[in-house]
């Protein structure tokens, strides 16, 4: 189960909320995560992410998702990179756009909302919920407080079990059932 390696999730959870916020007033918006084409990457500005997108699109058994809002449906809020194998979801990479890091971004919740999509798809595949990912070293205790993830042996491989699943999709997607 989970032999493949991955470059590692480097999103840092900034807030669990029930949609993203703005920042600076607490404004709650409604997202909306569809599939990123190759046709879009055009979109992707290499100077606004960490991570090469592109090559995500290219990797046959990804699936690349971009957050955006109702509001802005053009302006990407994050994008996760992921892969539905035989019985979990796989992160690859979660990385929330250039001005939603740091000090003075712009909206909280993002990384926690592309978290919750990848355990809404595992509960649509039938896999309750369960997803894995490979965590950067400085942010495993980070994931096991804000997301109740589980370290997988003493590795940097950690997972979203059954509990920790159902609370994040319940928050971010109240309306989809997770049994």
């Amino acid at each position: 189960m989970l032999s493949r390696s991955a470059p590692g999730v480097s999103a840092f959870i900034d807030k669990l909320t029930n949609s993203i916020e703005l920042a600076a007033t607490g404004e709650s918006f409604v997202t909306i995560l569809t599939r990123l084409t190759s046709t879009q990457r055009r979109q992707l500005k290499k100077k606004d992410w960490l991570f090469n997108w592109p090559r995500e699109l290219d990797t046959e058994q990804r699936q690349v998702y971009k957050l955006t809002t109702v509001a802005e449906p053009a302006l990407i809020q994050g994008l996760i990179s992921l892969e539905v194998d035989t019985d979990h979801v796989f992160v690859y990479l979660v990385e929330s756009a250039v001005f939603n890091k740091g000090a003075q971004k712009q909206y909280l919740g993002v990384a926690g909302n592309l978290f919750a999509w990848a355990c809404r798809l595992s509960f649509e595949q039938g896999y309750e919920g369960f997803v894995a990912f490979e965590a950067k070293t400085a942010l495993l205790t980070h994931y096991q407080q804000a997301l109740g993830a589980q370290r997988m042996g003493r590795g940097l491989r950690m997972y979203l079990a059954t509990n920790a699943a159902t609370k994040l999709v319940t928050r971010y997607f109240p309306d989809h059932s997770t049994s």
